[in-house]
């Protein structure tokens, strides 16, 4: 893993390097960019994929004490990031954290040539859905992250709907969960970070203004929803793609929130066919 120092801290990342166009994909909640190994692996030969681990609970490096780990302040902290490296005409690429709605709303979307929005928090569904509550609920209970990741030591926890069970159709392996809830299971600093996240959420009003903003990214954008979502309102996906004035819309079966982990390989042929010609075929 590399790393990039920013005004907010240290970030890992992942770099496949190469000169072909840069994709940089983002992760959400209690992750790290292993949820993107699958995609990687699939298009590493033809683009240079870059996967940076969001200080949302995977990381590993806590976040300066004074960071804004509010949703826009992660969203500046990707913009920063995209700054560091000067990465220009990215495609960027989205699961789970809807963060990047802030990032076009606030004005640092300069460096992004287009967008590929797949499931993930969208309008007012911040924290998203049954998990998302419960994670809320948790952050603002003294002690409550703790507990309710070491709950995830258990692994039938996992399936929960209220936990994971929604997030994906098919389990997520269990070495890789463990890489994910390490860092919180072991530092009462990266709970604080996310903790930070959590209970930084807007109002509904400032979150419902960023998807309108969508309508000024005039650059080619691809929405790609589970079709059977039960975090993510299938709406959403919709609407998104009605919002961006050169959106397209791919609606997958067989899948949940966590598309990358779900259906990798049709997702990589939507992106790859997307980058290629301008139009997401299967």
């Amino acid at each position: 893993m590399a790393e990039v120092h920013l005004a907010a801290g240290t970030l890992e990342y992942e770099d496949t390097g190469g000169d072909g166009p840069v994709v940089v994909l983002l992760h959400g909640v209690a992750m790290d960019g292993s949820l993107w190994r699958h995609v990687v692996a699939d298009l590493r030969g033809e683009f240079r994929c870059v996967v940076p681990t969001l200080p949302l609970g995977g990381h590993r490096r806590p976040m300066k004490e004074d960071a804004d780990l509010s949703i826009p302040g992660v969203a500046g902290i990707v913009a920063d990031f995209l700054d560091e490296l000067d990465l220009r005409d990215v495609t960027l690429v989205m699961s789970d954290w809807g963060g990047g709605q802030a990032l076009v709303a606030l004005g640092r979307d300069e460096r992004i040539g287009r967008l590929v929005i797949t499931s993930c928090e969208a309008f007012d569904n911040f924290p998203p859905g049954l998990p998302g509550s419960n994670l809320f609920t948790s952050a603002k209970m003294p002690g409550g992250l703790n507990f309710a990741f070491k709950l995830l030591k258990m692994k039938p926890m996992r399936r929960l709907p209220m936990t994971w069970g929604w997030m994906s159709k098919r389990p997520v392996p269990h070495e890789v969960m463990n890489g994910w809830f390490e860092p919180l299971w072991t530092n009462p600093e990266i709970r604080r970070d996310l903790r930070k996240y959590v209970l930084g959420v807007p109002p509904k009003e400032e979150l419902l203004s960023w998807a309108e903003k969508l309508r000024d990214f005039d650059r080619p954008a691809l929405v790609v929803w589970a079709a059977e979502d039960k975090v993510m309102p299938p709406e959403h996906g919709r609407k998104l793609a009605e919002l961006l004035p050169q959106g397209e819309l791919v609606e997958l079966d067989d899948c949940y929130t966590l598309i990358p982990e779900d259906q990798p390989a049709r997702l990589s042929a939507y992106i790859r066919s997307f980058l290629l010609t301008g139009k997401a075929v299967g």
